[in-house]
């Protein structure tokens, strides 16, 4: 199929990029019924084209209503995807003679009430930031007619939930566009909530799901071998440009000092880091003037790096669908990846939760040089209660009178 085929815009079609010559499959299921005005939730996995699958229909609709203010916010979960978003729509919002803004709490809400002084047709934004605007009045909702939710099952995950209701009772009646590449409980709630009873369910993949350009690698690592076995894999394989995912801040941080102890190109990326900070290191990266990046799942979810090569999970995270989402930096719009894992027995419940959700055997493989050490946690492996306090008591111990009483060593 053909895009010509989609009943969209020649003047949209015209500033799509050149890399994209045919639509992919959620964007041929999407588009039609987007135009038609329906509901839609919309399941498909990262990487395929979500943002275009909405972008453009949306686009046309607004442009044939004529509308002076708002007339469709976008909601996505974090700042960098916000950017990414604003960063597509604008070339297609320009051949229409639209206006994108972006509203995100990195920025002074006194700029952007002073930049929204004059209404911009589509607003993206995260949650807070979107929801304070509508009610100090500078977003005026009466002509929303569309209501974006990309990456919804994120959204929910990061506990937007209530955000979410309040922002959904301000605006008025309208067309309502879930998008997501997982479907949780919570987010089947959302949509009957949500969704008129006519939407369009439309699975453009096995549901929850990663594409097939990735490929997984999964390794069994001791805990504390981790940080070599990683220096080890980059330096074998020469990798040059190389995403890796951590569970928290901290183990962002520590990773960094160690890869750059052993020689190599890295920068952390989280929620500490000033967003002018977190903006520069993720366009170094992007360039490749930057080799490794260590992030936390502020880029798990939407965030497009150019033809990235490798994805490593240095610690599994909690959740199933955020692992569906990270490898999924990868192998995106067609081209091929890979996704490594370094698994230590305190992950296998983790590793069979993605097992299991991914309907994917994914074997635990040996690294070459790291022989497993490491015991199985198991109830025989915690110490009775009575060594404990022993430690407790010996612990208590702080002054020099309460060790006055033993004999000085022979």
């Amino acid at each position: 199929m053909l895009f010509s085929q989609l009943s969209l815009n020649d003047s949209l079609l015209k500033a799509l990029p050149l890399s994209i010559t045919q639509p992919s499959r959620i964007q041929q299921l999407a588009i039609p019924a987007i135009l038609s005005g329906q509901d839609v939730l919309a399941l498909a996995q990262t990487g395929s084209g979500k943002t275009y699958a909405y972008g453009l229909p949306m686009l046309q609709r607004i442009s044939q209503q004529h509308n002076l203010g708002c007339s469709a916010v976008v909601v996505v979960p974090t700042r960098e995807l916000a950017a990414q978003v604003m960063q597509n729509l604008t070339p297609l919002a320009s051949a229409l003679d639209l206006q994108v803004d972006v509203v995100c709490g990195a920025e002074a809400i006194e700029l952007q009430m002073e930049r929204l002084s004059k209404p911009a047709h589509v607003i993206v934004a995260t949650p807070g930031r979107l929801l304070a605007l509508i009610q100090q009045g500078i977003i005026a909702c009466h002509h929303v007619n569309c209501m974006v939710l990309d990456e919804a099952d994120r959204l929910l995950d990061m506990g937007f939930i209530n955000d979410i209701n309040a922002i959904i009772t301000a605006l008025p009646a309208g067309q309502r566009l879930l998008f997501s590449a997982t479907m949780p409980s919570a987010l089947n709630e959302l949509a009957a909530q949500l969704l008129s009873t006519k939407s369009l369910r439309i699975e453009a993949q096995a549901l929850n799901s990663a594409v097939d350009g990735i490929a997984q690698t999964i390794y069994h690592v001791n805990k504390g071998s981790k940080a070599q076995a990683l220096i080890q894999l980059i330096k074998r394989h020469q990798w040059q440009q190389v995403l890796v995912f951590v569970n928290a801040k901290d183990e962002a941080d520590g990773l960094c000092k160690k890869l750059g102890k052993a020689g190599l190109s890295c920068a952390p990326l989280h929620g500490d880091k000033e967003q002018a900070l977190r903006s520069q290191t993720l366009a170094l990266f992007n360039t490749k003037q930057l080799n490794i990046l260590v992030a936390t799942d502020v880029l798990a979810r939407g965030i497009d790096i150019n033809a990235l090569p490798v994805v490593i999970n240095m610690t599994l995270p909690p959740q199933a669908s955020v692992y569906v989402h990270r490898i999924g930096r990868t192998a995106r719009a067609g081209r091929s990846g890979l996704a490594v894992s370094l698994v230590s027995h305190t992950e296998m419940a983790y590793l069979d939760a993605i097992r299991a959700l991914t309907a994917q055997v994914l074997p635990l493989n040996e690294l070459t040089g790291f022989t497993v050490t490491d015991k199985p946690l198991s109830d025989n492996s915690k110490r009775p209660p009575r060594d404990k306090q022993a430690n407790r008591r010996t612990a208590s111990k702080r002054s020099k009178s309460d060790f006055s009483q033993r004999k000085p060593a022979r």
